[in-house]
C-alpha cells in the first residue's frame, strides 16, 4: 500500500476515501465487488502519466464510510449516485471520463441517467452489466453461478465468511479465481485483498450492495429487459471473453441503451480485465479518452 497518494473528502453526508495521481483531464475509476480501490493499481500509474486520475472506495467499501443500507435498501444506488456527484463537486470537476466495471458499472449508469451529457466526457466500462442483460441472468447456463447474490443478502454472511482470515480467503479467493481466466491470477496481491475484506465492517459493506440492489435485479428477473432511454454520453466497452458471471455474449444489446457505444472483447480475460490485461486495459482507456477531451 505504500507509495499511493491516500485522501479523504466529505461527499454526501459520508466520509470518501480515494486515492489520487497525476495531472490533467480528470478520470474517476470505479471498482466492483469483491474488490476496492487496488484492483486499479496496474492501471493508476500508466494512466496518470496523462490524467487526473481518482479511484474511490465505493460506499461501504475499502476506508470509505460504512453507513449500511439505507431505508429502503433500493435507494442505495441512489446513494452511491450522490456520492459520485459529491466527490466530483468537491474536487472540482466540471466535467469528467468514469472508467468502471461490475458495481461501479451501474453508478456509472446511474450517474449518466441523472446528470447532463456534458458532465461526462465519455464513459468506458469493463464487463458491463447493464439492463439489456434481463432475464438472461437466470438462464440455464447462467443460474447456478450467481447463488452469491442469495448468500450475500443473509444477515449471518459476514460473520460467518470472517470468522476467520482461513474463512475469509477461501470465500474471496474462490470469486478472484473462478471469475478469472486464470486462477491463481490474484495470487501475488491476495494478502491485501483478505486485509481488506477482514477489516471491521468491510465484508458487510460489500454485501450491503446486494442487499440495496435486490429489488431491481428481481425486477429484471421478472419482466425482462426494460425499454430506457439511451445514454447520450460517448461510450466504449471492453469484456472479457473469459467471463463466467458477466458473459461476453450478453453485449449483444449494448446499442440499446448506449446511443454511441464501441464494443470489443479482449482475449484471455475474464471478469476483472483490467487487472487480467493491465496493457490493453491503459490502453484502451488512454486512446479513448484521448480522442474525446
Amino acid at each position: 500500500m505504500s507509495g499511493w497518494n491516500h485522501q479523504y473528502l466529505d461527499a454526501n453526508g459520508i466520509q470518501v476515501h480515494y486515492v489520487r495521481h497525476g495531472e490533467g483531464f480528470p478520470l474517476v475509476l470505479l471498482h466492483g465487488w469483491p474488490e476496492f480501490w487496488l484492483t486499479w493499481h496496474m492501471n493508476i500509474p500508466v494512466l496518470a502519466e496523462d490524467f487526473d486520475v481518482v479511484v474511490p472506495d465505493l460506499r461501504g467499501f475499502g476506508d470509505t464510510e460504512k453507513p449500511g443500507t439505507p431505508d429502503p435498501p433500493s435507494r442505495l444506488l441512489g446513494d452511491m449516485v450522490e456520492d459520485l456527484h459529491g466527490l466530483a463537486d468537491s474536487l472540482g470537476f466540471e466535467r469528467f471520463g468514469i472508467v468502471s466495471h461490475d458495481v461501479g458499472a451501474y453508478v456509472a449508469q446511474g450517474f449518466a441517467r441523472k446528470y447532463p451529457p456534458g458532465r461526462l466526457g465519455g464513459l468506458f466500462f469493463f464487463n458491463c452489466p447493464y439492463p439489456g442483460i434481463g432475464r438472461r441472468w437466470v438462464s440455464p447456463e447462467s443460474v447456478g453461478e450467481i447463488w452469491y447474490q442469495s448468500f450475500n443478502q443473509q444477515p449471518w454472511a459476514a460473520s460467518l465468511v470472517g470468522e476467520n482470515r482461513k474463512t475469509c480467503e477461501a470465500y474471496i479467493r474462490h470469486f478472484l479465481d473462478h471469475w478469472a481466466y486464470e486462477p491463481g491470477r490474484f495470487d501475488q496481491d491476495l494478502d491485501a485483498w483478505v486485509d481488506n475484506f477482514m477489516q471491521p465492517g468491510n465484508l458487510q459493506g460489500g454485501f450491503d450492495w446486494y442487499i440495496g440492489s435486490r429489488e431491481s435485479r428481481l425486477e429484471l428477473i421478472r419482466n425482462g429487459a426494460p425499454d430506457l432511454p439511451k445514454i447520450e454520453a460517448p461510450t466504449r466497452v471492453r469484456w472479457g471473453e473469459g467471463d463466467s458471471i458477466l458473459r461476453v455474449q450478453w453485449a449483444d444489446r449494448l446499442g440499446d441503451y448506449f446511443s454511441n457505444v464501441d464494443f470489443a472483447s479482449i482475449r484471455e480475460a475474464g471478469h476483472f480485465a483490467h487487472y487480467e490485461q493491465p496493457e490493453v486495459a491503459n490502453r484502451e482507456i488512454s486512446d479513448f479518452f484521448r480522442s474525446l477531451v
